[in-house]
């Protein structure tokens, strides 16, 4: 068997990744996310700048025992200091961290325009740098800022400062995409001639996505000869992002162009870790995962066509590149318009109910399935309100609880909208008027559906309405309306339900209604 190289995987979530407008980590969150990258096998986890804020600076104070080598990181000693009269240099070589990734600029315009100095004392603050982290007992990573816009503009320089990192002892130097706008093809040709002054083994790739091409600029670089890649979780960054490592992972450890050749840290059981990470880390952050993710995103296996159905039942392989399960992930067949039995079953088996196939009960539900859907109703996006139609196809929802009315009142008070709604159930014997506020019509449903509910309230106690999206259907003022809500539980589990009406409001009441049987449902509950 041919021997592998290895190839390492850096992640800069922490540092890169919070230039996402949107996003700032707390210290917790950077502990949490540092135990999510330990998880999958990371070989180095960049946390921060320590002494670029509070946060970073907290987060370095105390040595981070980690499984990856944690790296700290800044720039470069500034040209005209001395080693020790450089206060931000002298915070990284005391910081707590095994490894310092130093940015250092590359493109000979940016040494004129940002730093001020000329070339060759640039070249000269770079191999300072290096040694004096290393004299310290630091793994050194020089970050090679601009280099390929860089090397398309002055190439013997950019070289030279790739050169003088490795010559003076960094560990990796690592050549980056920091505009984004380098192409495939381009990063291949120029990172084949820097392997003849630094050798792959010594060289990474950092790839911005402003093309969406930094997972494959990332591949192109490896291919080349690189042996470091730079990335983030779910392809976070400033303006379009970095390379995604969710997405590079899977690719260099299941596809065989680039698993025969090389090894990673990740193993099978671990890259089953990608996906409940991926989505763990959206979670983090307060904000949907992307159904379309590449390997972990919801609708990555999922299959809408029933031909397609069919043939996947009998054979996976027939419209998956890779086992959904090896990355965590599973296979979904869509309810919609287009499904045939196929799907229906398959759907079916996967909520755990079990209908053979010449029953007359699967028929009338895959007709009412495509009646809705003709109404309005998008089952492929609500997977949940699908499942309580095919229960109730089947007799097999409990009768938790009946809504005898619901009025909603939206007033102008002071200078400010006010919602108001009145909703009253009834559970057993028992009506409940239940009234709720809210910013919106929807809101003060919500709150006021909630607020009692009996002898299931305390199964619900924990439920949020997190996403609240409104599709007009056809047009004008009296337009079918479609609403999808998402729901999520303390546990964080997610799921969608859907509503139609001409009247939003009721169309989402639908929605809503739907979402808290499906988390009974779900509990086990039986109605009594």
């Amino acid at each position: 068997m041919m021997t592998r190289e290895r190839l390492y995987l850096f992640d800069t979530t922490l540092r890169d990744g919070q230039q996402t407008p949107g996003v700032d980590f707390s210290l917790e969150d950077k502990l949490v996310v540092i135990a999510m990258l330990d998880q999958i096998g990371i070989d180095y986890i960049e946390g921060g700048f320590p002494g670029g804020n509070p946060t970073d600076t907290a987060l370095f104070a105390t040595a981070r025992t980690t499984k990856a080598t944690f790296t700290a990181f800044g720039m470069t000693k500034r040209a005209g200091r001395s080693v020790s009269n450089d206060a931000g240099l002298q915070q990284l070589l005391n910081a707590n961290a095994s490894a310092v990734c130093f940015v250092a600029k590359s493109w000979d315009y940016h040494v004129r325009v940002a730093l001020g100095c000329t070339n060759e004392e640039n070249l000269e603050t770079l191999r300072q740098t290096v040694e004096a982290a290393r004299a310290v007992g630091k793994e050194v990573l020089i970050d090679c800022e601009h280099f390929f816009d860089g090397y398309k503009a002055n190439p013997a320089y950019a070289l030279a400062c790739a050169a003088t990192a490795y010559e003076a002892g960094a560990r990796w130097v690592v050549l980056c995409d920091t505009n984004g706008g380098t192409l495939p093809a381009e990063v291949s040709e120029i990172v084949r001639t820097v392997t003849k002054a630094v050798p792959g083994a010594n060289l990474g790739i950092h790839a911005h996505n402003d093309t969406d091409q930094a997972v494959a600029n990332s591949l192109a670089a490896v291919d080349a000869g690189v042996r470091q890649i730079q990335g983030t979780l779910n392809g976070i960054g400033e303006r379009c992002g970095n390379a995604n490592l969710v997405s590079l992972i899977p690719t260099l450890v299941l596809k065989k162009h680039y698993a025969e050749r090389f090894e990673t840290g990740i193993d099978a059981a671990r890259l089953q870790e990608l996906t409940p990470v991926a989505r763990a880390f959206d979670e983090l952050l307060n904000r949907s995962p992307n159904k379309q993710a590449p390997y972990v995103g919801k609708s990555a296996f999922a299959t809408k066509a029933g031909i397609h159905a069919s043939a996947i039942v009998k054979e996976p392989q027939t419209y998956e590149h890779v086992p959904p399960e090896s990355v965590g992930n599973r296979r979904q067949m869509l309810i919609s318009d287009q499904a045939g039995k196929s799907n229906l079953l398959a759907e079916l088996q996967r909520i755990g109910l079990s209908v053979a196939k010449d029953d007359s009960r699967l028929d009338d539900l895959l007709r009412s399935v495509k009646e809705r859907e003709a109404e309005g109703y998008a089952y492929d996006g609500a997977d949940a309100s699908f499942e309580l139609l095919a229960r109730r196809a089947l007799g097999t929802v409990p009768k938790y609880f009946d809504v005898l009315s619901f009025r909603v009142i939206v007033e102008q008070r002071d200078n400010e909208m006010i919602s108001e709604a009145v909703v009253k159930v009834k559970v057993d014997d028992q009506v409940y008027l239940n009234a709720g506020e809210g910013n919106g019509p929807v809101n003060a449903l919500d709150v006021a559906l909630r607020k009692d509910l009996g002898k299931y309230q305390g199964y619900i106690d924990d439920m949020e309405l997190v996403d609240f999206k409104v599709r007009i259907l056809n047009g004008g003022t009296g337009a079918t309306t479609r609403v999808l809500i998402e729901s999520r539980d303390g546990r964080g589990n997610r799921w969608f339900t859907v509503g139609v009406s001409p009247n939003i409001v009721d169309a989402s009441f639908q929605a809503l209604s739907d979402s808290i049987t499906y988390k009974l449902v779900r509990e086990g509950v039986a109605a009594s």
